[in-house]
């Protein structure tokens, strides 16, 4: 990139005039460059304004997901006779008209904003999100649902499309609608829009149960290995990855010095203490066919607790 410099005096640090809009050399006094541009804020700085104005000459940034990318104008108070008629109401008022359909989308994105604060998403899944909720809202066709459910879902989905998938009782926990409902729209959703939903599976919530349950990255590696292991021995047909993950870990923490209850991991992957029963009894007659080699046992296998 070019630097501008005075041609007489080319080491020396400009000064720029903001009110003449010219960069000067200290040295010699030669305007280098004439007419910049400010690019700075743009802020009023008149002497009548009050202390609590807001002082931004501009509205919000545009909002491509808005009809008309929600460019307004907002006409400021009459400051004095002259902005006001015979009748003493303000001549220009604001008029600024949303649509219904602008107004429910606002409204949606708020939700969403409000969720995904709530567990902590960045915000590329909130834009994803955003996205997935106005393609659906154009199709009209998931009319009688909530937006809220909608909304929820479409979160979900968004989760599962960046490869951070959160479970259906995480979302239902942040949201105001049931878990059967957001099910529901899941599926009318991914039915609807043709999205490209990548199938989940235990890997996907081992490290952020295991970080929640303060294990070490010992008991994780060898939790997420028992997993693997347990799906492709065939072990857990029928079960979600969810009571998978959670009964590998169960099992790996029982193995170490740093065990877990089935109510401790439970309570952490939102899945019943008889889930994880029932998916640990499938895996432990195969138990010792499931750890790694290199795994560092503080319990045998053998004395691992009976299902």
């Amino acid at each position: 990139m070019n630097r501008v410099s005075c041609p007489h005096h080319p080491e020396a640090n400009l000064i720029e005039d903001y009110h003449a809009g010219d960069m000067i050399c200290p040295q010699c006094g030669l305007v280098v460059v004439d007419r910049c541009i400010d690019v700075g804020s743009e802020w009023r700085t008149f002497s009548n304004d009050k202390a609590t104005s807001d002082p931004s000459r501009v509205g919000a940034a545009e909002n491509p997901l808005l009809s008309g990318g929600d460019l307004s104008t907002i006409i400021g108070k009459p400051s004095g006779s002259s902005g006001y008629g015979e009748n003493g109401q303000a001549k220009y008022q604001n008029r600024k008209q949303v649509s219904s359909s602008d107004r429910a989308l606002l409204s949606a994105f708020r939700e969403i904003s409000h969720m995904s604060d709530r567990i902590n998403l960045p915000r590329t899944i909130v834009d994803r999100t955003n996205g997935l909720f106005k393609q659906v809202h154009e199709q009209r066709s998931l009319r009688g649902r909530s937006n809220d459910a909608i909304a929820a879902a479409c979160l979900y989905i968004a989760c599962r499309q960046e490869g951070v998938p959160r479970t259906f009782k995480e979302i239902c926990a942040v949201s105001r609608v049931s878990k059967k409902e957001i099910g529901r729209c899941f599926k009318l959703i991914i039915r609807a829009i043709e999205a490209n939903v990548s199938l989940i599976n235990s890997g996907d919530f081992m490290s952020r149960f295991c970080s929640n349950l303060s294990l070490p990255t010992s008991v994780q590696k060898a939790a997420t290995y028992v997993a693997n292991k347990a799906v492709e021995l065939d072990l857990v047909p029928g079960r979600s990855p969810i009571s998978v993950a959670a009964a590998a870990i169960y099992m790996a923490s029982q193995a170490s010095k740093e065990k877990r209850s089935q109510k401790e991991i439970g309570d952490i992957a939102g899945v019943a203490e008889i889930t994880i029963k029932q998916s640990y009894r499938l895996m432990f007659p195969k138990a010792m066919d499931l750890f790694p080699e290199d795994f560092k046992f503080v319990t045998r296998v053998e004395d691992l607790p009976a299902p």
